[in-house]
């Protein structure tokens, strides 16, 4: 039995699907410095493969270094070091926090100003984590890239497939659907077959150095949560108060410290009292700083236009379900248009949807596998 594992080598090489025999082959695992990770570097080492460990450090900023269960910053690298330590595998820190900025950072304060809901998660999987080290892997020589991401990379008639992961409570296929079938051709995702429950096991059999550690529970360069403190930084205009308005009747309700602290669906905050139905956001103009306000049936759409697709393998005959944020169910719907390449294409929902909101991510699945998705860019009644 391997002495990193409770699994034997050959069950922890067969989860990287490796070309060659594992002793033949290189694994570069992505290491945020989180448990996830520190256990696919474990299998990936179990497995007999040569390993190496990279992290991205992305960002050092103040608080949000020294917080835990974060990632790629401050003690989550000196996690990520003295786990590539115990296991006895080279790792490598590699500074990208000026491309994260702006990539990531920027363009989340930028959607905040503009009105939008942005997603952080998926702008970093799209860019310094698969991008950037997809290139480094490949650089170095490995058969593939692996991370711990809960998803699943199935074999499929067209090449391989992205499919939700076992553990539905920690899906994350939500987060992937811009993944490119090239990146998926040479990713690897381990966890997606197992429970949250086994993968904590395996940490602790593996003895590694953060088993105990925490998840992440919010966006990782945001401090407990604040995120309009770490806009407001960036773009202090963003602050600036404005007008509370009835969509309906155009009526000036009240007035709020800035368009960043708010987003479409949103109940809780508007400090507007004395309404006879409860009201949500239903729009932000955030060109006029107006907080549109309504009953909740004016969040219902029936339509989203989606921009900068992505497509993952061929349109299956099955029927289509969209999520449109991470944590809301699958719901069917109707494509009109073409679907990747970046080209625009409308979903029609086959039910009123609520919650839609531009900046978020529709993601498309037929049954369990990921077929792609886009950004809302608009909605329709």
């Amino acid at each position: 039995m391997s002495s990193t594992t409770s699994l034997l080598p050959r069950e922890a090489a067969a989860l990287f699907d490796l070309p060659r025999p594992a002793a033949e082959c290189r694994i570069v695992v992505a290491m945020s410095g989180g448990v996830d990770s520190s256990v696919v570097a474990a299998l990936a080492a179990a497995s007999g493969a040569e390993t190496i460990g990279v992290t991205l450090q992305l960002y050092d900023y103040g608080a949000a270094t020294g917080r835990k269960g974060a990632c790629c910053a401050g003690d989550d690298i000196s996690d990520a070091r003295r786990v590539a330590d115990g296991l006895g595998i080279a790792h490598y820190v590699l500074d990208h926090e000026s491309a994260f900025r702006e990539t990531v950072v920027e363009r989340f304060a930028d959607d905040y100003m503009a009105g939008r809901t942005p997603i952080p998660c998926i702008q970093c999987n799209m860019g310094p984590k698969f991008t950037d080290l997809l290139a480094t892997a490949r650089e170095l020589g490995a058969d593939c890239l692996a991370t711990g991401h809960y998803v699943r990379r199935v074999p499929g008639a067209a090449g391989a497939e992205l499919h939700r992961a076992c553990d539905p409570g920690r899906d994350q296929s939500y987060f992937l659907f811009a993944t490119t079938e090239e990146q998926l051709g040479y990713l690897r995702f381990p966890l997606g077959g197992m429970p949250k429950a086994q993968v904590r096991e395996l940490a602790a059999a593996a003895g590694l150095a953060n088993a105990g550690k925490p998840d992440s529970q919010d966006i990782c360069f945001v401090p407990d949560g604040d995120y309009a403190t770490v806009v407001r930084k960036l773009r202090p205009e963003g602050g600036e108060p404005g007008a509370i308005v009835h969509a309906v009747s155009g009526e000036t309700l009240g007035a709020h410290r800035g368009v960043i602290h708010f987003t479409v669906g949103q109940r809780r905050g508007l400090e507007i009292g004395g309404q006879a139905e409860p009201l949500y956001v239903i729009g932000i103009d955030a060109q006029r700083r107006e907080v549109r306000v309504g009953p909740r049936h004016l969040l219902a759409v029936g339509a989203a236009r989606l921009v900068d697709t992505n497509r993952i393998g061929p349109l299956p005959d099955l029927p289509l379900q969209a999520k449109v944020r991470s944590l809301a169910r699958p719901v069917p719907v109707t494509l009109d248009g073409r679907l990747g390449d970046g080209k625009d294409t409308t979903i029609r929902f086959a039910a009123p949807e609520h919650g839609v909101a531009p900046g978020q991510a529709a993601v498309l699945y037929a049954g369990e596998r990921v077929v792609g998705g886009g950004w809302i860019a608009d909605t329709y009644a």
